[in-house]
């Protein structure tokens, strides 16, 4: 997949279907815009902002990310997108006028088929809407498609929501919206080593993914970063601050089932499958261990049922 810097850098994209969005999580809704856009043209393409425009327009009440660019162009090439055009979102591209946001997807860009959501906004103000591009697109020859909200058991799935469900530790409900289990990716570092010293090793899991299950412990799968078409390790991750013993910084901790080897310094992906539990402070290390252990066997069982 072919990435463009910016709209101006991608003309060789003329004739394209290109879905527009900030598509962040690239949920099932996202999925159903990229599935219109295949069905009407041989070149598909996807355009998105960085960084999100809540970042620039509203910092303080800015989203956090379910997804980074990184990973959302790795999705996009993995759902059959041929190109992706990443715009660069400042303050200045905000003013720009709807006429002139027109002009730069079907004129400059020279796309002939736009998808896009059925709330859709573009321009200064939002001052751009579905009707208005539809207009725009027919004095060119060009078309919009509006694809509607993708609902599931009711429940329309949208970033805003995947986010809830991840924030509330529901990760299971996430996965029902996303289409695929939330992820993160980090990098092993050395921690405080209590977990080895109790007979389950922990790699502690530095990442700068912004969106974090809530605290507890988790059923997860883990491949490494360099083989990431290699099977999935089961664990059990614990997000939190390890309260039995006093440490109040929060830390993920992924612990590998049957599986030995140094984990320092490598690059995991980490898969959230469901929360077994809340985070508890024990009266003991003992019983500590003893909880543990149930969340292993508890974390086999998920695991089995989501390789089925």
């Amino acid at each position: 997949m072919k990435v463009f810097h910016g709209v101006t850098e991608a003309r060789e994209l003329s004739g394209c279907a290109l879905a527009l969005g900030n598509f962040d999580g690239v949920h099932l809704g996202h999925q159903a815009l990229f599935a219109e856009a295949r069905r009407h043209g041989t070149l598909v393409a996807a355009l998105t902002f960085q960084p999100h425009p809540g970042k620039v327009l509203q910092p303080e009440m800015a989203p956090k990310l379910i997804t980074l660019l990184p990973r959302k162009l790795e999705l996009f090439e993995s759902l059959g997108l041929d190109a992706a055009v990443v715009q660069p979102f400042t303050r200045e591209y905000a003013r720009m006028s709807p006429r002139d946001f027109e002009a730069s997807l079907l004129d400059v860009m020279g796309a002939r088929h736009l998808v896009v959501g059925h709330d859709f906004t573009y321009g200064a103000a939002r001052g751009g809407t579905v009707d208005t591009l539809r207009e725009a697109a027919a004095a060119r020859g060009a078309q919009v498609h509006c694809v509607e909200p993708v609902t599931v058991d009711g429940l329309v799935a949208s970033s805003s929501k995947v986010r809830e469900y991840i924030l509330e530790g529901r990760v299971s409900a996430a996965q029902r919206l996303l289409g695929r289990p939330f992820d993160l990716e980090g990098t092993v570092v050395r921690g405080q080593g209590r977990g080895r010293g109790i007979g389950f090793p922990t790699a502690n899991v530095d990442t700068q993914n912004e969106l974090r299950p809530a605290a507890g412990v988790y059923a997860i799968r883990v491949r490494f970063r360099e083989a990431l078409q290699a099977p999935w390790l089961p664990g059990v991750a614990n997000i939190g601050v390890k309260p039995t013993f006093g440490i109040n910084e929060v830390t993920i901790e992924a612990h590998l089932l049957d599986y030995s080897g140094d984990l320092y310094g490598r690059e995991l992906r980490v898969e959230f499958l469901e929360r077994l539990r809340a985070e508890h402070r024990f009266g003991s290390v003992a019983e500590l261990v003893g909880q543990i252990k149930r969340d292993v066997e508890a974390a086999r069982v998920v695991i089995a049922r989501a390789s089925e």
